[in-house]
């Protein structure tokens, strides 16, 4: 029997596809991550340079790597796939009343999922300091704000125009719109679109991850217009089947007026939104400025930062905090606690430096001119062991309890030192000052 057959597998996946749209794309999601999953484990079985007990290793692990895999999907291979079928509508506008509803549910995951996993995103990535202006000094590659502050505001009021356009021109039948008001809900759409482009150009230059959700509202935005146009057209081409029906109609058509001509044909519609889309910014902007924002807030949005693409600002150079190295770790807990009195020099990057930091290298360097020998089975030990303690220590707590643990080696050393050096404060004073 034809795979096209009353009882062709293709057949059924369409009618399932067709009757159960956001089940079956949860189900594409699950099956093309277990296909990745296989095609990788398949790479590496016939990888020459693969041994065999590593691919047994491999094989044991296969099921919890399966398990973890699927719980990733709806974080990873989801969302990609909600992004090709907004395209995918973009291009192929939805024609059918149960399509269009289909679509308008898939914008709401689409925004739902987007708000979620951005947030979740920006906690889980803590490279980007989302309220550090660009004057103010960070750790290690830590980035500072995308947007200014300042600006906050008038970036949401934007994107709001663009969120409202969107509802009236999705919600409300376009038979009950003004033509008018059609291209000013087009118009906010514009704001909001523009929003996302910043957005994307912005931060494209540090992780592309960021601009999949402003991505895909512009693709909704673009689709939305371009079916009102479709609907819109479909609507007077049967107004003017029943105008030919009637009588006396050549003579009312002769005498619309040129507005009537522009504004009842949607093909101008695009057009005449990008013009609106001025007084209707120059409106909300005047409006945010009696609430108290800056007139060029819409501006310094983006210039008003640094480590990004439409950045104008210079940021100080970020502080590296040296991991191979217990002391400097624990120097980036709480002020009150490690006291930190400078910045320092180490391996050309800052650093910040305490006093419990410059006697440790203040010790080091002075048993490294009187016991050569010890030094290096000294050095030998910590660089072993200090490094993988290092990486442990992730918090402020963390990096506290670590110089309260190393109060008694810093007075050890601090004894050595008074005992060894005839001007102990001196030393401990030059260390990790840059070279002149």
């Amino acid at each position: 029997m034809s795979i096209y057959g009353k009882r062709g597998w293709i057949i059924r996946l369409k009618w399932f596809h067709y009757r159960h749209p956001f089940l079956s794309m949860w189900v594409w999601a699950v099956l093309l991550g277990a296909a990745i999953l296989i095609f990788a484990y398949g790479v590496e079985l016939f990888d020459p340079n693969v041994r065999a007990a590593d691919l047994v290793d491999y094989t044991e692990l296969l099921p919890a790597v399966f398990m973890v895999y699927v719980f990733l999907c709806p974080f990873f291979i989801y969302p990609f796939l909600l992004s090709i079928r907004n395209m995918v509508t973009m291009l192929m506008l939805p024609q059918t009343k149960r399509d269009k509803k289909v679509t308008r549910i898939y914008d709401g995951i689409t925004i739902g999922l987007g708000v979620c996993y951005s947030f979740l995103y920006e906690s889980i990535v803590d490279q980007y300091i989302m309220k550090a202006q660009w004057w103010q000094r960070l750790w290690g590659t830590q980035l500072h704000q995308p947007v200014w502050t300042e600006s906050w505001v008038t970036i949401a009021v934007l994107s709001l125009a663009g969120v409202f356009g969107y509802l009236l021109l999705t919600f409300v039948p376009l038979h009950k719109l003004p033509p008018l008001l059609t291209v000013f809900g087009i118009a906010g759409m514009y704001l909001g679109t523009a929003q996302c482009i910043l957005w994307c150009i912005q931060v494209s230059a540090n992780d592309i991850g960021l601009c999949v959700f402003p991505a895909n509202c512009i693709l909704i935005a673009v689709r939305t217009i371009r079916v009102k146009m479709q609907e819109w057209r479909e609507m007077q081409e049967e107004e003017g089947r029943l105008e030919d029906s009637r009588e006396g109609q050549e003579g009312v058509r002769r005498n619309r007026s040129g507005w009537y001509r522009v504004l009842y044909n949607a093909t101008y519609w695009p057009l005449l939104a990008f013009l609106l889309m001025w007084p209707l910014l120059g409106v909300l902007l005047a409006l945010l400025v009696l609430f108290g924002q800056r007139p060029d807030a819409v501006i310094k949005a983006w210039t008003e930062t640094a480590d990004w693409r439409l950045s104008a600002q210079t940021a100080p150079p970020n502080v590296q905090i040296d991991e191979h190295y217990l002391c400097t770790v624990a120097a980036g807990g709480h002020k009150r606690v490690v006291k930190p009195i400078r910045m320092g020099k180490r391996h050309g990057h800052l650093v910040v430096v305490n006093r419990q930091l410059c006697i440790a290298n203040a010790f080091e360097q002075i048993l490294e001119e009187r016991m050569p020998g010890l030094h290096r089975i000294v050095r030998r030990f910590y660089d072993t062991y200090g490094f993988p303690v290092a990486r442990l220590i992730r918090t402020k707590i963390a990096a506290d309890v670590v110089y309260v643990l190393m109060k008694p080696l810093e007075w050890m050393f601090l004894t050595v030192l008074y005992l060894c050096d005839t001007k102990p404060e001196n030393r401990i004073a030059v260390q990790y000052l840059p070279k002149i």
